[in-house]
């Protein structure tokens, strides 16, 4: 089971918009603590979500998403629908073409269900490194959202450490911590061997190690990540772990112009759930 920030993660929507499906009756937490309130959520669940979001996405109010999801809408019916729809949004402004990828990766998903593939996922330490960085305050952690916050961070960093005479010490990489507005604090960074200093442009900050990390390779753009997100949740839960966080991000390969080509490991730090309970 994840709790309701966990399972908000995973299905990259904010926990303020489950509470509304909650509210709406269409996606209601699969167990909900008398004592607390608080909602837990599990992973089998992120398939409803996955056709409420593309559904919204597509134009549909909340009253039509769950007319059409209770009617059990196929997956070949919603690839109709967006290949009526992407007619309109052709004409859209940016803006909107990046809500459509963001669409095409829900459909994918809803298609793929249960195919993709989790033999490269692995349990491993990853060791703490010294990184520069800067940040910047995303209002979710929806990758329309992210990505227009940390895709300028990169090239400005990596001028500043040009600037302060250094040099990249490794591949660049990407961590996330809740910010106090209930957004999302990104952290845009690159291996250094520097001490910090008040002169530089950017921040030296010491990145702790992840004791225990699920990891999972992705390969080509962020904008296609949610995939992958979701085949490491299943895998988490079906292996009697539990997220602890944020998940990591490490680029190997990342940068040269084709989006194809990236490759990104997500490290998500994780716990067995017996010592999870006993904490």
């Amino acid at each position: 089971m994840f709790s309701i920030g966990d399972f908000a993660r995973h299905g990259r929507v904010s926990v303020r918009m489950l509470r509304h499906y909650d509210r709406l009756g269409l996606l209601r937490p699969a167990q909900v603590d008398p004592s607390t309130g608080y909602r837990s959520y599990d992973a089998t669940q992120l398939s409803r979500l996955n056709r409420i979001v593309a559904l919204k996405e597509l134009g549909f109010t909340l009253e039509q998403v769950q007319s059409i999801i209770d009617d059990a809408v196929s997956a070949e019916q919603l690839r109709g629908m967006l290949r009526l729809r992407q007619a309109e949004l052709a004409d859209r402004i940016a803006a909107d073409l990046a809500r459509l990828s963001q669409v095409e990766a829900r459909l994918l998903l809803i298609e793929s269900e249960g195919a993709m593939s989790t033999a490269d996922i692995q349990i491993k330490r990853i060791p703490g490194v010294r990184v520069a960085e800067l940040t910047g305050t995303a209002t979710s952690f929806e990758p329309e959202s992210i990505g227009p916050v940390i895709q300028p961070l990169y090239p400005e960093l990596l001028a500043a450490v040009e600037r302060a005479g250094l040099a990249p010490a490794g591949p660049t990489i990407a961590y996330y911590e809740d910010a106090a507005d209930g957004g999302v604090l990104v952290h845009a960074a690159v291996p250094v061997n520097a001490e910090p200093s008040a002169e530089h442009d950017f921040t030296i900050v010491d990145l702790p190690p992840i004791e225990q990390a699920a990891t999972i390779v992705h390969q080509g753009s962020m904008d296609a990540v949610i995939p992958t997100v979701q085949a490491l949740a299943r895998w988490i839960e079906a292996g009697g772990y539990r997220s602890t966080g944020y998940n990591r991000e490490y680029y190997p390969h990342y940068g040269d112009g084709d989006p194809a080509t990236w490759v990104t490991e997500l490290q998500e730090p994780v716990v067995p759930v017996r010592e999870h309970a006993g904490t």
